[in-house]
């Protein structure tokens, strides 16, 4: 498949130079046939019956295989979720850490992981790591790391900055335990999350799924409680409640993913090329090379696929100025700054758009 052919499965490119990914990735018409399809087959047939429980129990294994084959893992590690923000509750919930715990965490973190961490009775040690040089955070973060510390809470690339956190290395160097935060990793660059305890990620984004789709990974499942139990949580139950969990990872499912949003999932995960990393981190390179000649860049080179730069000016009003122009981008709040999302989809023009804006 061309890089032309591969663009051209999304509708949105025809309007919008659309670089933001890092908060929703495109739909491709594929993704939304599929779902349009299965909501009018649950129209015209209902939402009952063998066969609609059939498909949709083997909709659900046919995704969470094809989501433990993009981050790197066995299918029996792979939870499905709503989004990352609920896998770091499920996570944090079933630790359960207690007062006399330490958790280290960044001070770049979304509030998706630092709010499971908020409500944690343990205490929070941040790292100040954001206005940092990637290669300066390892030691940072190491320096937060006491007797009491049980768990590293990370992400894997800030949301912030684009910047790289290097969470094997930590994880390798400490002997600690590793939640990642993969919101901006999974889909976007070369994952393996077997080489982590916890990895939640969401796969509205870089993997252009339907809204509130997510997974978790879980290195041992057999050893992180189930905290938040679903039905979907139990091989059997008694009348007391008591229960026996599902096998792997699939006693975490939290809910049930409707239908047709597993039927676009189902086919969002089929639609990226082979060389989607090689073209993503290509383009993420070219887009800072460019934004480089004309304003201050905060991302580091040869990170991930988040670049971000500082406004001048007031940087809400830049973003709505380049959305009149026909670019989507986000600045992120109280710092001044603008983030810019380059996907393997993003072509030069859209670069070229972006920055005769900026």
């Amino acid at each position: 498949m061309t890089f032309e052919e591969a663009r051209a499965q999304f509708a949105v490119f025809e309007h919008y130079a659309y670089l933001n990914a890092g908060t929703n990735g495109p739909l491709a018409r594929a993704t939304v046939d599929a779902m349009l399809g299965q909501e009018r087959a649950d129209l015209e047939l209902g939402r009952g019956g063998p066969a609609y429980f059939e498909r949709a129990l083997e909709l659900r294994e046919v995704v969470r295989g094809k989501l433990a084959a993009a981050v790197g893992v066995e299918t029996e590690n792979l939870s499905l979720a709503t989004s990352t923000t609920n896998g770091c509750n499920i996570v944090l919930a079933g630790l359960g850490l207690g007062p006399e715990d330490e958790v280290v965490t960044t001070d770049g973190e979304h509030f998706g992981l630092l709010g499971a961490l908020a409500v944690s009775p343990a205490r929070v040690r941040v790292a100040p790591v954001r206005e940092l040089p990637p290669e300066e955070s390892f030691e940072a973060l190491r320096r937060e790391v006491t007797p009491r510390s049980r768990l590293l809470a990370l992400s894997h690339v800030c949301w912030m900055t684009g910047n790289r956190v290097p969470v094997e290395e930590l994880r390798e160097a400490t002997g600690l335990p590793v939640l990642v935060d993969g919101a901006q990793s999974a889909g976007a660059v070369p994952v393996d999350a077997a080489a982590v305890d916890y990895y939640a990620f969401s796969c509205q984004k870089w993997l252009c799924g339907p809204d509130a789709t997510g997974g978790l990974v879980v290195r041992d499942p057999d050893s992180l409680p189930v905290a938040a139990p679903s039905y979907l949580s139990q091989a059997s139950y008694e009348p007391t409640g008591a229960f026996t969990p599902r096998p792997g990872a699939a006693r975490y499912d939290s809910n049930w993913t409707p239908v047709p949003s597993l039927a676009g999932l189902d086919a969002a995960l089929d639609l990226a090329p082979e060389w989607r990393f090689e073209r993503a981190a290509e383009t993420a390179a070219r887009c800072r090379e460019l934004l480089a000649e004309r304003v201050e860049v905060v991302t580091a080179p040869a990170q991930a696929t988040l670049l971000t730069f500082r406004a001048e000016g007031d940087s809400a009003e830049l973003v709505r100025r380049l959305y009149e122009q026909g670019v989507i981008v986000r600045d992120i709040p109280g710092t001044g700054w603008v983030r810019v999302s380059c996907g393997w989809w993003t072509s030069d023009e859209d670069l070229e758009r972006l920055v005769s804006t900026v």
